[in-house]
């Protein structure tokens, strides 16, 4: 992929790489010692003075994965140019990991990518746990990911999820404001700690039957295991959440057959980064897991 920017004014290379191309200091440092830099096509460093109405082109080539690209099911729910957002299944990591190099949805990602054509690598804007499923953002290319990434972080990527969780609030919304902190520095897990990171979630009750309640909920923060440490402190955990769940939760999850967490990235919203238009993506499964109407319930 390529980009490209006339001049509208005298200026360091540089200048007009973070303003006019908005390309982010990241990537500017990345991509400097490859090359990528070009004025009226000749290479050219930052610090080079660009003149009005010289051309500006970045190369933005993508790092060769150290993984295998696989085919495999791919529930594609929204793409285009820049970014594509699939629906992931529970039980599915997103990408590899220093354990497990194959069967991520970036393998099959990747040899969706090889399939259909396209120079394209694997960029995951939001991420799931390997047990929630759901809407699952990527970018195609690494200057729209540090947009996205912008975006995700300021609050401008609406994230909206369901889950299924023990019992009911004694509220019918609220927010949740528990700061979220590693259980020791060696482990994966976290717990509610005053000394966390802070850590905010909105909720809110959609139905409520037979000691389970399905919740909507919006986190406002991005801390790992969000989602799952704050339905826990609201006293309702979700069911079948393994690792934040309490006897009795474990239980009921168990004699209905709950095996993995019931929580789903339902929809996300945002602005387009490059067409400036409003994109809604919703998952199919938040609209086919029937949580609360089975008889099992």
């Amino acid at each position: 992929m390529e980009l490209t920017c006339i001049s509208p004014r005298d200026a360091k290379l540089l200048s007009i790489l973070r303003r006019e191309l908005a390309l982010s200091s990241g990537l500017v440092k990345r991509l400097k010692y490859r090359g990528a830099f070009t004025v009226n096509g000749a290479p050219a460093h930052t610090d080079h003075p660009v003149k009005i109405g010289d051309t500006v082109r970045v190369r933005l080539d993508e790092d060769t994965p150290d993984y295998p690209a696989e085919d495999g099911g791919l529930h594609i729910l929204y793409e285009d140019e820049a970014l594509i957002a699939v629906d992931k299944p529970a039980g599915m990591l997103v990408h590899p990991s220093f354990s497990r190099n194959t069967g991520t949805l970036a393998n099959r990602l990747l040899g969706y990518y090889q399939k259909t054509g396209q120079p394209c690598a694997v960029h995951p804007v939001s991420r799931l746990d390997r047990d929630t499923l759901g809407v699952v953002l990527l970018a195609k290319d690494a200057h729209i990911h540090a947009k996205l990434c912008a975006m995700s972080k300021s609050g401008a990527i609406e994230k909206t999820y369901r889950a299924l969780v023990f019992g009911a609030p004694t509220k019918s919304e609220g927010l949740i404001d528990a700061p979220i902190a590693r259980v020791s520095e060696t482990s994966l897990l976290r717990c509610i700690r005053e000394d966390g990171k802070p850590a905010r979630s909105r909720y809110r009750v959609l139905a409520s039957a037979d000691g389970a309640s399905l919740l909507e909920l919006h986190p406002l923060t991005g801390r790992t295991h969000q989602l799952r440490l704050h339905c826990a402190y609201l006293g309702c955990p979700i069911l079948g959440d393994p690792q934040y769940g309490t006897e009795a939760s474990q239980a009921f999850s168990q004699t209905r057959g709950l095996f993995s967490q019931q929580l789903c990235a339902a929809s996300l919203r945002f602005c387009h980064p490059l067409r400036e238009k409003i994109v809604e993506i919703r998952s199919d499964f938040a609209v086919t897991l029937d949580f609360l109407s089975s008889a099992d319930i």
